[in-house]
């Protein structure tokens, strides 16, 4: 009866409203548990409920407004899944809308969840296809593409209020989840019966807003239809930082490329003439210098030790530099390690003539490479090439500044990585060999 508003228990006589339209067919009394039969006279069928009655903020009869449309919410349901010896409940909240029909509210982990019937078809997902899959399986709904999430099986441990079909206290009911970057699809299974339905994550301030209540709910992580919340210079800081990090490299390899003045070419030098000096002239003051060395090192380190004096006679720095090269096979096959080049790089302040006394510290051969047999005798090098070039630039400062352009566009970035990862987190596939 479309203009019955009220009616009374028919089994402990307290006053219900009839909030639910016309497809409703049990109504579960909350103060009894009865569940009374709605299309025979709410003739009382059984008692469902032996529990206490969870908490919650969207009680029976309150309206809200979600997605511009007026819901009444007219019953509430509990569900509880074991998984792994752990228990897990979650309240749907049964809304109806005179003009759009039913329609569910979900509290989980403090999360709230939209959920409505799918009848666009398109798809189905069961339990054995996900059992049967080696890769998590996917379906396209409406042109979204949603992939598998979890498998729960769960029984309702509380009803109260309308619904438009009778639950059953302590049947199973098992539901496919897939989800997308901003919904969800659950493909429940409850006996024969099988319905589809699409949900979306709903943020606790706005379903304050609509129905005029604190809801006081603490969402736990990140839940899986929640989606990334872009900042208000998202794109900007992006694009803009990504695009700097690449324009500072450009320029650090442009510096770096520069050819310089050479100004000592090929200087080759004998282990016979060591320790020895070597001077050169720099007519550019200012600009970086730099010094290579290549030895020719075998299975062999050495160290050498180089002394610089300015044209007035002054020390201007003591420093070290070692070549070394190691080479051999193993059951791997061939292999080889360290190198031969170093190089030293500093800035003159003053033109005129330089003094550079090199001189071999230390070194030494690696004998493990010559087995049955103790390490070579003689110099662990033959010959030392030098080179001096004037007039360098580096791209040493470009190359950081990339990095802090590079981390100011990768943060957005990053975040939304890191919200990914949390929101597949609690997915149940796992990739068995």
């Amino acid at each position: 009866n479309p203009d019955l508003k009220s009616v009374d228990c028919t089994a402990c006589g307290a006053g219900l409203d009839v909030l639910g339209g016309g497809r409703v067919t049990v109504h579960i009394c909350p103060y009894c548990g009865t569940e009374l039969d709605a299309l025979d006279s709410y003739r009382a069928l059984r008692r469902f409920n032996d529990v206490e009655r969870p908490e919650t903020p969207f009680s029976i009869g309150i309206t809200g407004r979600l997605y511009g449309v007026d819901f009444t919410v007219i019953g509430i349901l509990q569900h509880r899944e074991y998984w792994q010896g752990e228990a897990y409940t979650w309240l749907d909240h049964q809304l109806y809308s005179p003009t759009h029909g039913y329609a569910w509210l979900t509290i989980e982990d403090g999360h709230l969840i939209f959920a409505r019937r799918y009848r666009g078809g398109g798809g189905w997902m069961s339990e054995r296809q996900v059992e049967t899959s080696d890769y998590p399986p996917e379906v396209t709904i409406g042109g979204e593409r949603f992939r598998y999430y979890e498998t729960s099986t769960s029984t309702i441990t509380y009803a109260e209020g309308e619904f438009t079909w009778a639950p059953q206290k302590d049947e199973k009911t098992t539901e496919v989840t897939a989800i997308s970057d901003g919904a969800g699809m659950g493909f429940a299974q409850t006996g024969t019966e099988r319905e589809t339905y699409r949900m979306t994550y709903l943020a606790p301030e706005k379903a304050e807003a609509a129905f005029g209540v604190s809801t006081g709910l603490v969402p736990r992580g990140v839940h899986a239809l929640q989606p990334f919340q872009k900042g208000p210079n998202h794109g900007f800081l992006t694009k803009a930082g990504l695009a700097f990090a690449a324009l500072s490299l450009l320029i650090a390899g442009i510096l770096s490329a520069r050819p310089g003045e050479t100004i000592l070419s090929n200087r080759l030098i004998s282990f016979g003439q060591l320790p020895m000096e070597i001077p050169f002239t720099i007519e550019t003051p200012g600009r970086l210098t730099r010094i290579y060395l290549e030895g020719d090192t075998r299975n062999s380190w050495a160290y050498f030790a180089l002394e610089l004096e300015d044209p007035e006679g002054e020390p201007l720095f003591e420093a070290g530099r070692t070549v070394e090269y190691y080479y051999g096979t193993d059951a791997d096959g061939r292999w080889t390690e360290g190198t031969n080049r170093a190089n030293l790089t500093f800035r003159p302040e003053v033109a005129g003539e330089y003094t550079l006394a090199l001189s071999l510290e230390e070194g030494a051969h690696w004998g493990a490479v010559y087995p049955q047999s103790s390490a070579p005798t003689g110099p662990v090098f033959r010959q030392l090439k030098m080179d001096i070039r004037n007039d360098l630039s580096s791209g040493r400062w470009m190359v950081v500044l990339a990095v802090v352009f590079g981390l100011i566009g990768g943060y957005p970035l990053l975040r939304k990585y890191w919200h990914e990862k949390r929101r597949w987190s609690g997915s149940d596939w796992t990739d068995e060999d």
